[in-house]
């Protein structure tokens, strides 16, 4: 039986017709980078979690991917504890709709 492949237009969960998906690619980029500092600062996620303000368990999650009851907030927190600067830049669209992106440094 073969599958069918498609381009992805930029944004997984938009292609897999969630309603949400600019949220969950907004999470999904702030994962990759509180996974990334984690990684370069060799924390375990316990010590990482007692310096988040969180649960090892919730981290975990985050870092699998599993943040729907993680806020965007919750996640810019955690990248300011984890020593990073976070600057929200709110510009003019020539389109009817704008878009959320994240930019790393």
């Amino acid at each position: 039986m073969a599958h069918e492949v498609k381009m992805s237009r930029g944004n997984i969960y938009a292609d897999l017709g969630a309603d949400d998906a600019d949220e969950m690619l907004l999470k999904a980029q702030l994962a990759l980078a509180i996974s990334e500092i984690l990684q370069s600062k060799k924390l375990t996620q316990q010590q990482a979690a007692k310096i988040l303000g969180m649960t090892q368990p919730k981290l975990s999650n985050l870092l699998r991917g599993q943040f729907r009851g993680i806020s965007e907030a919750k996640m810019l927190e955690c990248l300011v504890k984890l020593g990073r600067d976070v600057e929200i830049v709110v510009g003019k669209n020539s389109v009817e709709h704008g878009s959320l992106k994240v930019s790393f440094s």
